[in-house]
């Protein structure tokens, strides 16, 4: 007598791990649609940390973790708080902004959802018949993506590098540049309004020297 084989588990039976997917993939898709709707940019920053966060968890249940932590150091990390920094740096209204309604939301619903419906197409199209084995060997580990990053696409990852850099020492001379642009500015400036300040002092020392003579005269009389 032999026993029969267990079924494969499908969508009609999912695992704990599948289940913990679908909800972490409720919650952040309700904090990406808070994130685009809300008028208040310090709040859309704040609720943009929960979106890349529960994309960090997702990447975490589907055995990425070197993906996941990156997804926390760069886009939380860094990302976020240059985010931050810029609404603090440029003074941006705390509360409710109405320039952050651009009365086009109809138009950029339309562009989303079809954005959103060709990446569904091309993910589904290129992934059909691949099933992730959750409980099998890891793949997405810190070995096996750098093995795979250093192997098979050190070139763009070098590339990339390069470009990062790039932008970095151009934001630095940019600021220098506007930085002396201003020193010189407030130089040019600055003797054009000395004299004339010198001026109406002098003008008003006299206009005392000339009451305080007139006064002496009458005293005298």
């Amino acid at each position: 007598m032999t026993l029969a084989s267990a079924d494969p588990h499908g969508f009609l039976s999912p695992t704990g791990v599948e289940i913990a997917f679908l909800l972490v993939g409720l919650v952040t898709f309700g904090a990406a649609l808070v994130t685009v709707t809300t008028r208040q940019l310090v709040h859309a920053a704040l609720w943009l940390v929960a979106t890349l966060g529960g994309l960090a968890v997702e990447y975490l249940l589907l055995t990425a973790e070197f993906i996941a932590w990156v997804q926390v150091l760069i886009y939380v990390g860094s990302v976020v708080v240059l985010l931050l920094f810029g609404l603090m740096l440029t003074r941006a209204p705390i509360g409710r902004s109405p320039d952050a309604d651009s009365g086009n939301r109809w138009a950029a619903l339309t562009v989303a959802v079809a954005a959103a419906a060709a990446l569904v197409w091309v993910v589904v199209d290129a992934f059909r018949a691949t099933w992730i084995d959750l409980d099998g060997e890891p793949a997405g580990t810190t070995r096996v993506t750098g093995e795979s990053l250093f192997q098979n696409w050190v070139l763009p990852f070098e590339a990339l590098s390069v470009l990062l850099l790039a932008a970095l020492v151009g934001a630095i001379v940019l600021s220098r540049k506007a930085k002396a642009d201003a020193t010189a500015t407030t130089a040019a400036t600055t003797p054009a309004t000395t004299p004339t300040a010198d001026q109406d002092s002098k003008a008003i020392v006299a206009d005392e020297a000339d009451k305080a003579d007139k006064a002496d005269k009458e005293g005298v009389r």
